[in-house]
């Protein structure tokens, strides 16, 4: 494991640099070394850190969650209103429709297949979208209209719609049975979520107010409840529905409420505990591509992608109408929400695994979706960000 850690770290660095000096994102270079080091091309990690790559990833996503949470601020979110809300479920609404519409007749395969396949490559990447709207936080780019608040919130409860869209279609193709609880099970999720999040986060306010702790202290105990956030969500699976993830944001934006002196210093520790869990996150995304599914794919799959994604924009476009925000501005909202790697990489399998006859095409729609559009959307993000949104105070 001790030599797969050191390849995955120096050979990542090497390729994410080399990258960036073509002026194409980093995380590129990373996707490249997983699927270069990983088993479907020189195989040289070891089986036991791929045996836990689901846990490294998740936990490099707690990581930059709870730093979008240290850095977003509730007053700004409430200037974006309605429209952050909609951008929650409209546009991962309007792509799976678009896949429903394009699939069957392209691919030949049944509607279900295609709404199972829809909500597979239907989640945005929070792993791409979010350091970057950090970036632009910290750069007051677009921050007066609430564009990457807005942006970064909703790309965090897209998730969890998504995957219970997800878990209602496999199980309707499973058994036959729709179940329109799982879809009532969305606001709740997110309500008890945000309600746990924002209760964690002042009562830790509190905590770090009465008793003096090293910052690097506080950042340990905020990550172990963020911890207890997420295996709550899995303890908590079929019971009652809570979003792990959310709670982790949602109790960064409470502590910054609460106490935004300490959370404007944890979130630069947090900051450089992201130089490693990226390099984590995205080598172990690529070493899970499946190279000779995407071969064999063809360049129709790629196009019912592309296809969805122009119904992805058209829903973000619907989420702007009545805002403030310029033509460009809108432009930019929508290339930002087209980026997908963790969730892709995480389900794309269970349906192969539970032996639907879909599972191979929506597999290969999973590998395409995070070799197309994770490159593409990071590089429209940085490329676009300066061009068309300006700094709040220019």
């Amino acid at each position: 494991m001790l030599t797969s850690l050191a390849l995955i770290f120096l050979c990542g660095m090497v390729l994410g640099a080399l990258f960036q000096k073509l002026r194409l994102p980093s995380l590129l270079g990373m996707l490249l070394t997983g699927m270069i080091l990983g088993p479907y091309a020189l195989n040289l990690l070891d089986g036991s850190i791929l045996s836990i790559s689901a846990d490294l990833r998740e936990l490099a996503l707690i990581i930059i969650l709870t730093r979008a949470g240290l850095s977003l601020n509730f007053t700004d979110l409430k200037k974006v209103g309605c429209p952050a809300i909609l951008m929650c479920f409209v546009p991962a609404c309007f792509e799976i429709a678009g896949m429903v519409l394009l699939a069957p007749p392209l691919l030949r395969i049944s509607v279900l297949d295609a709404a199972i396949m829809g909500a597979v490559v239907g989640a945005v990447s929070p792993a791409v979208i979010v350091p970057r709207m950090l970036r632009m936080m910290e750069e007051k780019r677009g921050t007066g209209k609430g564009i990457p608040q807005m942006i970064l919130a909703g790309a965090s409860v897209d998730d969890v719609f998504v995957i219970v869209l997800f878990s209602s279609f496999t199980g309707l193709a499973q058994d036959g049975n729709f179940s329109a609880a799982a879809l009532l099970s969305v606001p709740v999720s997110v309500l008890l979520g945000l309600a746990a999040g924002l209760a964690a986060g002042l009562l830790l306010g509190f905590f770090f107010q009465e008793v003096h702790l090293r910052d690097t202290a506080k950042v340990l105990i905020l990550l172990s409840i963020s911890f207890l956030f997420v295996a709550l969500e899995d303890a908590l699976e079929g019971i009652l529905p809570f979003s792990g993830l959310l709670a982790v944001m949602s109790m960064g934006a409470a502590l910054l409420k609460s106490r935004p002196e300490a959370a404007v210093r944890l979130s630069a520790k947090f900051s450089k505990l992201w130089v490693a869990a990226e390099l984590l996150l995205f080598v172990l995304v690529g070493a899970a591509v499946d190279l000779g599914y995407a071969a064999k794919a063809g360049l129709m799959v790629l196009a019912v992608i592309a296809g969805a994604l122009v119904f992805r924009v058209c829903g973000v476009c619907v989420c702007m109408i009545g805002t403030a925000l310029s033509r460009k501005e809108r432009l930019f909202c929508a290339a930002a929400y087209l980026p997908k790697a963790t969730v892709q990489a995480a389900i794309g399998g269970v349906p192969l695994a539970m032996g639907l006859s879909c599972g191979s095409i929506v597999l290969t729609a999973a590998v395409l979706a995070i070799l197309f559009t994770a490159p593409v959307g990071a590089f429209l993000i940085d490329f676009l960000a300066p061009r068309l949104i300006s700094r709040q105070d220019e």
